[in-house]
């Protein structure tokens, strides 16, 4: 398990509660309902707010 930033982890625990909530939808409007998912939104927009994180595995 990678470890991250804290402002990383708060954006990532923000984005798997709204998964859960049943609020946080993909980039087309769709429901997301996989955590891996949730995950990976929650890294993408910690990076777009300038938060340390490694870079995207191909």
């Amino acid at each position: 398990m990678a470890k991250y930033s804290l402002k990383a982890q708060e954006k990532v625990g923000e984005t798997v509660h709204e998964m859960k909530e049943g609020k946080l939808k993909t980039g087309t409007g769709k429901k997301v309902t996989s955590k891996k998912r949730a995950v990976a939104i929650g890294l993408s927009e910690a990076r777009k707010e300038g938060a340390k994180i490694s870079k995207k595995q191909d």
